[in-house]
């Protein structure tokens, strides 16, 4: 163990006792991809944020706050269980990746302590079927979405309770309904607060606003103040979805005063990762809210969602607790996601697991001589997605960005915090340091698991209403000359991912698909899967049918198909094809061979991208 971080250890032992109190609430509020300038107290001229503006007022606004992660599962994996993204279980964004069996999360640690524990939006922490599910890792109750892609639409058929679907009355899926989600969840999270009001409760809402479809009603009172505006209208509907979720979180606030609670409350409010570049054009490159960028002084963080620049990371980040923290308070002090359960661990009383990469933060909330310490530092900070990883180091930042394998970048965030200049010639030794506590940080990544896909796979197409798309439309694989797949076994594959299983590809179900993997790492092509058809056939072709859901990723381009009595004798291929970018059945034709064993290999991507996807896979013979 290094000796900084031994110190740690053992100042984190031997620490004063915060002041007793009867017990400490806690309410942590994030909104989905809410960017660090898009708030009114950041001086945002599009934007009102009256009540978030006065929670910052009255408590203490970060300006070093920075995500887990730049996008939503891995940064919600590193809020929940203290642990940066070289250690977590959940580091790839495929919406459903679970959490291990077991493993604590902040509501774990609470609830250990006799807390209530509840959670109300977007969970991101594993889909409903597997070992991740929130009710499993400590939560009494969880409301709203499992999985991420669910949680793109306000008008999805269902929301989620503990695993179990509560119907929203006439919705339809993605922007067609009569029932907003968001809504309900606020109002359970409220409901939440009263219900425990005389017991020690932890209320997190990782809220779904302003992320996803860009839908509120006509009816909300913050479309009211834009609706007018010389906007475009996606650009009028996003303002006013931060201005509702500014209305819902002055509610909390309300609630907590109401209930006479907030001298026994800490509320923290932020976003969950960086913000993007939406609705840019000519006269906004960086979006036309430009979340990323200053709006007096026109001075960018670097890169956006998705990307570990300071784009991607930098967030806004608020705590009010009126009594405990000084009013009006901005720090500069450096942290991030995995610090949150460490600090509330240690302002609950409560028992943080010993593998936490984070540290807490009570001495900057509260001061130093109610922490009755000095507020420690990290040695450095760690963050992996994909094929990028990032370390920070004080005011340097290293970036091994996405596609650059050998090459770091490096850069002096003192001078240069738009990291427009690589510094990394300069300061080699720095460097080594910094790719040193990169090297050190990283671990294998050990995912949760799934018992049951099928379910999970059910909210994903609740994004779209969960209607079945082969009675709807006329993308599926035509029957005619096609060999019965009803004794079709999968023999091999490259690779799968989370839910989207091989066996899919041939189960003859559009609304599921064959994906390769993308964690812990994106694999290459090519990829393949080799079929057993059951029994010898005449094989004349193959249709291919891609995924139907909307998406593209995986669609396949350039692919070679083979056919042999052994899975051990694919010789040349029969046939190579290059498909087009379509929804519809496609088919490659050649002169009939027999064979028991089919395999296709995928060499490229219709959009130039490393995963292959099959909705449907069928074999013409007889």
């Amino acid at each position: 163990m290094k000796l900084c971080s031994l110190f740690l250890v053992i100042l984190a032992v031997c620490q004063a006792p915060l002041p007793a109190a009867q017990h400490v609430n806690v309410v942590y509020i994030m909104a989905d991809e809410l960017g660090y300038y898009e708030l009114s107290c950041m001086g945002h001229p599009n934007i009102e944020t009256p009540r978030i503006d006065a929670m910052a007022s009255e408590g203490i606004r970060f300006t070093q706050a920075l995500a887990g992660s730049s996008v939503c599962a891995p940064t919600r994996c590193c809020l929940m269980t203290g642990k940066h993204s070289g250690h977590t279980s959940v580091r790839s964004n495929g919406g459903g990746t679970p959490l291990r069996a077991g493993e604590p999360t902040i509501a774990s640690v609470l609830k250990a302590k006799g807390y209530a524990t509840g959670g109300f939006g977007k969970w991101g922490c594993g889909g409903r079927g597997s070992t991740g599910v929130p009710e499993d890792h400590g939560f009494d109750v969880f409301f709203g979405y499992y999985d991420q892609v669910h949680a793109h639409t306000y008008y999805p058929p269902y929301l989620v309770r503990n695993s179990e679907e509560v119907p929203l009355e006439n919705n339809r899926g993605m922007s067609d309904g009569e029932t907003y989600s968001h809504y309900l969840i606020h109002e359970a999270a409220k409901d939440f607060i009263r219900a425990n009001k005389d017991q020690p409760f932890f209320c997190y809402m990782p809220i779904t606003p302003p992320h996803g479809l860009f839908d509120i009603p006509d009816s909300d009172p913050a479309w009211h103040r834009y609706k007018d505006k010389p906007w475009p209208d996606q650009a009028k509907r996003y303002a006013a979805m931060v201005t509702m979720v500014d209305r819902h979180v002055g509610e909390v606030l309300n609630l907590l005063g109401e209930l006479n609670l907030d001298e026994n409350t800490i509320v923290f409010f932020c976003g969950d990762n960086g913000g993007a570049d939406y609705f840019k054009d000519a006269d906004h490159p960086r979006g036309f809210h430009g979340a990323n960028k200053h709006p007096d002084t026109g001075v960018e963080f670097r890169g956006r969602k998705g990307q570990l620049y300071e784009g991607g990371l930098r967030i806004p980040m608020i705590a009010r607790w009126p009594g405990k923290i000084s009013a009006g308070g901005v720090s500069d002090h450096l942290w991030y996601f995995p610090d949150v359960l460490p600090t509330v661990a240690e302002l609950t009383g409560a028992d943080a697991p010993g593998d936490v990469d984070g540290i807490s933060i009570v001495p900057t909330l509260l001061g130093t001589a109610a922490a009755g310490r000095e507020q420690p530092q990290h040695e450095y900070l760690y963050w992996e997605l994909g094929q990028q990883t990032a370390v920070r180091m004080g005011n340097w930042k290293a970036v091994q960005p996405r596609g650059n394998e050998g090459d770091w970048e490096l850069y002096d965030l003192a001078e240069d915090i738009s990291e427009t200049t690589n510094v990394a010639k300069a300061h080699p030794r720095i460097l080594h340091q910094m790719r040193k506590y990169a090297d050190d940080a990283h671990s294998p990544v050990v995912e949760g698991t799934f018992s049951n896909p099928e379910i999970h796979e059910r909210d994903r197409q609740a994004k779209f209403g969960g209607r079945d798309k082969r009675s709807e439309q006329s993308h599926v694989l035509p029957s005619d000359g096609l060999i019965s797949n009803k004794e079709f076994k999968v023999f091999s594959f490259s690779s799968q991912a989370g839910s989207r299983l091989a066996k899919h590809a041939i189960d003859g179900d559009p609304r599921t698909h064959w994906h390769t993997s993308f964690s812990p790492e994106v694999l290459e092509h090519p990829h393949e899967l080799v079929i057993d058809l059951g029994e010898r056939h005449r094989i004349g072709g193959f249709r291919y049918l891609a995924r139907q859901d909307g998406g593209w990723n995986g669609a396949i381009a350039q692919c070679e198909f083979y056919v042999a009595n052994r899975p051990e004798d694919f010789a040349e291929p029969v046939a190579r094809a290059t498909f087009q970018k379509s929804k519809r059945p496609q088919e490659v034709t050649f002169d009939a061979v027999p064979g028991r064993f089919v395999r296709i290999r995928i060499v490229s991507e219709v959009n130039g991208g490393p995963w292959t996807s099959i909705s449907e896979l069928g074999v013409v013979g007889e």
